[in-house]
């Protein structure tokens, strides 16, 4: 495929492809001429004869070039506009005509981000593998174990670019409980467990189903991540010219508008949690802040010595122009204002003390993920630091115990929570039974005398 890049690439540089450019807010510019998945290639260019004949030779000569047969019937010509002769330009390359929205790789393309209509093949994908018949032919531990795997596999894709919309969230979720618990039967009513409690980690007392509105925060914050640590990959390249870059080119600008930008704005929502877990390791000091960013301590400079920044006169300097090579082996150099009072001092000592044991070095600054995973981001990380922590003494190690049969796991794990389908639950929903146990004959049934053999 690196034949075909070449002769496209060339094609633009002499103007015979126009590509797609991309116009940003401080007048940069960038084009497209085509993206490359596996088999897969999208190629952009205008709507014209000139243009679409240029592109038949371009084919044409990389099949002849490379032996691969491109097979055009399987292609298609999408519009974006109004296109004058678009069938006549169809048939001169040999393909089908196509309209927006359409799928591209599984994602939707050209449909607006928010469209509920846009997650009903999820919907109806988790509806088929959670359906209610299934239940009665697996064992609990089956059931969470699907539940799991449908979970961790077939909404993950959108999720991780697309936020989704707390009706879908609710209606997967209940999908989930519907198929744990039987819906509204009765076994249903008497089991149903908090869904918080439920999705916590098994430590915690929970079951560790994910949820899914944090686990869609979690998947959309790592982009926030990528585009801060990784270095100059197209896609970076794409929104970073798009919305400007901020913060010594750290993360992006704020996504204005109200057309073409909705699916970078969902993401940047998510860029408050994701920098309070993110601090820099510094290098040469030229991308972070001396003041205003995490790199000494575990706070910014600025809130730890909030009189200082008061009386720096550079606020907004970089440690690279805070540190002074000529000092010797290297010393720190901050300027202030004024002279410093006597009850001051403290506090420049402090300052002092915490910067002793960093100095700038050859390397590149760097960012760091503070929640877990080895200073690197990592999606189960940022979904437990969200979810947070239940307080609760839960006898986990008690009831999940390897060897132990899944069922018999779970069923302990209801009876310590106190949802049993017992005789005395039942009564209090209104049924009327003797409430007797039928092996002694004399105890009543609830969950602290269960006459169940398992």
């Amino acid at each position: 495929m690196e034949v075909l890049s070449t002769l496209l690439r060339r094609a633009v540089d002499g103007g015979f492809l126009s590509g797609c450019r991309l116009q940003g807010r401080g007048g940069g510019e960038l084009t497209v001429s085509h993206l490359l998945f596996a088999d897969d290639t999208i190629i952009f260019y205008e709507a014209r004869k000139e243009q679409l004949t240029t592109l038949s030779w371009i084919l044409a000569w990389f099949e002849a070039s490379s032996g691969f047969r491109i097979n055009l019937a399987k292609s298609v010509l999408i519009l974006v506009g109004e296109v004058d002769e678009i069938e006549e330009m169809a048939v001169e390359l040999g393909c089908r005509v196509g309209a927006l929205p359409t799928v591209y790789l599984g994602l939707p393309l050209g449909a607006h981000h928010k469209v509920i209509s846009m997650w009903d093949g999820v919907e109806e994908r988790m509806r088929r593998r959670l359906a209610q018949w299934k239940r009665q032919y697996i064992s609990k531990g089956g059931q969470i174990t699907l539940i799991k795997s449908t979970l961790a596999s077939i909404p993950i894709y959108l999720l991780s670019l697309f936020r989704m919309s707390k009706i879908i969230a609710k209606r997967l979720e209940k999908f989930q409980r519907d198929f744990l618990w039987g819906g509204g039967s009765l076994e249903g009513k008497v089991h149903l467990i908090n869904w918080e409690v439920v999705c916590s980690q098994k430590e915690k007392g929970g079951l560790g189903i994910r949820k899914i509105d944090f686990l869609n925060k979690a998947l959309l914050g790592k982009w926030i991540w990528r585009f801060a640590s990784e270095k100059d990959n197209l896609w970076k390249r794409v929104i970073g010219v798009k919305y400007g870059q901020e913060g010594c080119g750290w993360r992006t600008k704020e996504a204005r508008g109200t057309f073409g930008v909705g699916v970078w704005k969902d993401i940047m929502k998510e860029a408050n949690w994701c920098w309070e877990s993110i601090k820099f390791k510094v290098g040469k000091g030229t991308r972070v802040m001396f003041w205003t960013d995490q790199w000494c301590g575990n706070a910014v400079l600025s809130q730890n010595f909030p009189q200082l920044f008061t009386l720096a006169v550079h606020r907004n300097a970089t440690v690279n122009e805070v540190w002074d090579s000529s000092l010797g082996q290297g010393g720190w150099n901050i300027r202030f204002s004024r002279d410093f009072n006597d009850w001051e001092l403290d506090q420049i000592r402090d300052l002092l003390n915490m910067l002793r044991d960093f100095r700038t070095s050859s390397e590149e600054d760097l960012v760091i993920w503070k929640g877990g995973g080895h200073d690197i981001f990592g999606v189960k990380d940022a979904y437990n630091m969200l979810v947070g922590s239940i307080a609760c003494a839960f006898p986990n190690r008690c009831i999940w115990v390897d060897k132990v049969p899944t069922k018999v796991s779970f069923f302990a794990w209801e009876a310590t929570w106190g949802k049993i389908l017992t005789l005395d639950r039942l009564q209090k929903r209104g049924w009327q039974l003797p409430n007797r146990c039928f092996l002694s004959g004399c105890e009543e049934e609830n969950v602290n005398h269960i006459p169940y053999i398992i």
